[in-house]
Formats: C-alpha cells, sequence, structure tokens
C-alpha cells in the first residue's frame, strides 16, 4: 500500500468520523448537558463546603478593623482608613467566592448552551423534513391532478390503490333449471403497491388487538370516531396521535403529516379513515364480516400539516 492510498483511507475515515458525530450531535449534545449540569451540581456543592473558611477570614479581619477604629485614635487610624480597609476586605471575599464557585457557574452554562444548541439542531432538521414532505405532498398532487384531467377519477383511483380486477369462480343453482352451474366472476381488489407507507398491521404483535374479530372492528370503529372528534374540536390531528390512540409505536413521518379540519378547502378530506371498510381490498371485506381477526390499516392523511398550523 503506497503513501497515497494510505493517505486516501486516513482522509475517508476521518470524514466519516466528522459525519457519524455530525449526525449524532443532539443526542452527543443532550448527554453532555445533562452530564455537565450534574458535574456542575456537584462542585457547586464541594464549593459550598469551603465557604465558611472564607466567611470566617472575612469577619477575622471586619472585626479587627472595628477593634481598631474603637480602641485607636482618629490620627493613628481614622474612619476613612477603616472604610477603604472594608472596601478591600469585602473586595477580596468576592473575589475568593467567585474563584470558588467559577468553575461550577462555567460548567452550568456550558451545559445548558449544549442542550439548547441541541433543540435548535432538532428544530432546524424537522423544518427541513417538514420542508421535504410537503415538496413530496404538492408534486404528488400535482400528478394526480395531471392523471384526472387527462384520464378521469375512475383511472386515478385504480393507479393510486394498485386496484386489479380478480377472476374467481363461483357455483351457483340455476333458477330454471334448479341445476348447480358454475359461474366466473371478478371484482376489483387492491393491491400491496396500493398500500401507503403510513399504514400499519393491527394484528397480535398489538397491546390491543384480542382473539375477538367483532371486539377488534367495535374498538377500531370506536377510536376512528375519537380521532374524528379530536379533529373537529381542534381542527388538527397528527398521525403519531392517531398510532398512540391504537398502540402504535410514533414515527418521524408520524410527528409531521396528519389531518386538517378545513370544510372551505378541498385540499385535505376532513375526515380520519382507518380503511376499515375499503370494499376494494379483500383483507378488509373479510375483517368487517368477521371471517379474519387483524386488518391492515391504511390511514387517509391530508400530507403533512406542520407548516399549516400557523396560517
Amino acid at each position: 500500500m503506497n503513501k497515497t492510498e494510505i493517505m486516501n483511507k486516513a482522509t475517508k475515515a476521518f470524514y466519516k468520523v466528522g459525519y457519524t458525530l455530525k449526525k449524532h450531535s443532539p443526542e452527543i449534545l443532550v448527554v453532555a448537558g445533562v452530564v455537565g449540569t450534574v458535574v456542575s451540581a456537584v462542585l457547586a456543592c464541594r464549593a459550598t463546603t469551603k465557604v465558611s473558611e472564607i466567611m470566617t477570614d472575612t469577619k477575622i479581619d471586619v472585626d479587627a478593623v472595628h477593634k481598631c477604629l474603637e480602641t485607636q485614635s482618629e490620627e493613628d487610624y481614622s474612619k476613612e482608613d477603616g472604610k477603604k480597609d472594608l472596601v478591600i476586605i469585602y473586595a477580596k471575599t468576592s473575589f475568593e467566592l467567585a474563584k470558588l464557585y467559577a468553575p461550577s457557574v462555567l460548567l452550568g452554562v456550558a451545559s445548558i448552551t449544549s442542550i439548547l444548541a441541541s433543540n435548535n439542531i432538532l428544530r432546524k432538521r424537522n423544518v427541513a423534513l417538514t420542508a421535504a414532505y410537503a415538496t413530496l405532498d404538492k408534486c404528488f398532487k400535482e400528478y394526480r391532478g395531471n392523471v384526472v384531467e387527462r384520464f378521469g377519477e375512475q383511472v386515478d383511483r385504480e393507479l393510486r390503490y394498485a386496484i386489479k380486477a380478480k377472476k374467481f369462480e363461483e357455483t351457483v343453482v340455476d333458477e330454471k333449471t334448479g341445476k348447480e352451474k358454475t359461474v366466473k366472476n371478478k371484482v376489483d381488489v387492491v393491491g400491496i403497491d396500493g398500500i401507503s407507507d403510513y399504514a400499519k398491521f393491527f394484528d397480535e404483535y398489538n397491546p390491543n388487538w384480542e382473539k375477538d374479530s367483532e371486539y377488534n372492528l367495535m374498538f377500531l370503529r370506536a377510536q376512528q370516531n375519537y380521532a374524528n372528534d379530536l379533529l373537529v374540536k381542534r381542527g388538527y390531528l397528527f398521525l403519531n396521535d392517531v398510532y398512540k390512540m391504537l398502540g402504535f409505536e410514533p414515527t418521524r413521518a408520524g410527528q409531521v403529516v396528519g389531518w386538517r379540519h378545513e370544510p372551505e378547502k378541498s385540499d385535505c378530506d376532513g375526515y380520519v379513515s382507518f380503511g376499515i371498510y375499503n370494499a376494494n381490498r379483500e383483507t378488509a371485506r373479510d375483517f368487517v364480516n368477521g371471517y379474519e381477526r387483524s386488518i391492515l390499516l391504511d390511514f387517509n392523511v391530508d400530507g403533512p400539516i406542520l407548516d399549516t398550523l400557523d396560517d
């Protein structure tokens, strides 16, 4: 391995470490701030144990000045001399106290600054994340608008949810002859590609799931109604709010996207749907009919709403 290759590898390693530190800088700053705050408190406690010594020396010096003022004549030790000495004593005491607590105060300020810096970095990242979601959502809506304009709403719906016709055979009884016969039918079903990135499986791994299809349907309907009530009351609702009430872990996307209740605007549904009664999904029909105890929930979020709350 020549010198150039060694330098290139060292450079890459250096930048990789720098990138890792930058990526995790909020966590590092918070940890540093918390640890620094604790150490600052410990240093302050240790400094406090030495305050009595400083105050004792100060009292001795002050008492000596007052004694001189009482016992000596005005010519030997005047009141002005006493005032000057007291100022020097108090200044010295202040300096000693400041020097004693300086490490604790400086470390405490640095710790608070670290925590605030971490919060500032996270705030900027959230702003950037929100802007990215808003851009993607805008482009997607423009694309769907172009599809609707050119091919119609039916084609847009089929493309959006990856709806395909599924053929199946069914045995029926002929009303005229009374004999059984096999007929071919087809039904539109949603493919897995039509599921959004926000979908979640409500199954046995969820703490609110039960081995009772009727209970699960009742629970999801109740939570959906509650979510709609919150949306109307607040005027907005984040996806993470719904995740929490259903028993799912919050996500990064969930703190940005959600629903808006603005009936006067056409760019939002204005209601919350879990996709339970989606007739185009065979699994949803089986769940509602009680044949399945689990279901894939797909939420009709309006898109990024974080920037719209200040409007």
